[in-house]
């Protein structure tokens, strides 16, 4: 029973990601569904683009919270039943391709930016930090938000592994989730790196270039 626990988690993990907050709470709020309109991605941005503010950033808010709940919760409860630091990572990684890949929503979800956010959040704060800062970073020097997104994604495996200071061996899975996280998220973004390659993405506070 105990072997089976980690894999319980890890299902656990991906049915709490699979809640598409930005269509549940579009329809708790009387707006459109945000996949039947812009960009018709089921996250926080698109649902800003129906004109509400609130509606946006509780759906950013609960994306984000999917991530670092079951993080959190293995994290501080997992050590007395026998789960390590590695499933609290598999627990993250799982959530995050839940809202990629909702069971509720026909496996049709997210780029999964906010998501990763909070599983980075639930491992480590001073991580989330460096995430972010390097996120800011990448946003004033060139005002894309896509491109930022996936740099800081890079990245964070990268500062989890150099800032932990301690052996692969100790931290491997939670480097691994973070490089799987990474490599998915930039997946879902290969229409945004298109329009970067191609010159038509939109940059933050500006209209949409014409290709």
């Amino acid at each position: 029973m105990d072997n089976l626990l980690p894999i319980a988690v890890v299902i656990a993990s991906y049915l709490l990601g699979s809640l598409s907050f930005a269509v549940i709470v579009s329809r708790l709020m009387g707006l459109s569904d945000p996949r039947s309109y812009g960009s018709k991605n089921p996250g926080a941005t698109n649902v800003l683009r129906s004109g509400s503010k609130p509606a946006a950033i509780l759906t950013l808010l609960l994306d984000a919270f999917k991530g670092w709940l079951p993080v959190v919760l293995v994290l501080h409860w997992g050590p007395a039943q026998g789960l390590e630091g590695t499933t609290a990572a598999m627990a993250g990684l799982a959530a995050f391709v839940g809202h990629l890949y909702p069971v509720f929503f026909g496996f049709k979800g997210g780029k999964g930016v906010a998501t990763a956010l909070g599983v980075v959040l639930g491992l480590n704060s001073v991580l989330a930090l460096a995430t972010v800062a390097s996120f800011a970073i990448v946003v004033y020097f060139s005002r894309y938000v896509s491109l930022a997104s996936m740099v800081a994604a890079v990245f964070a495996p990268a500062f989890y592994l150099f800032g932990s200071g301690v052996a692969w061996r100790a931290h491997g899975g939670g480097v691994l989730a973070l490089a799987a996280m990474a490599v998915l998220l930039v997946w879902r973004h290969r229409e945004n790196i298109n329009r970067l390659l191609a010159g038509t993405e939109s940059r933050l506070g500006g209209s949409k270039p014409k290709a």
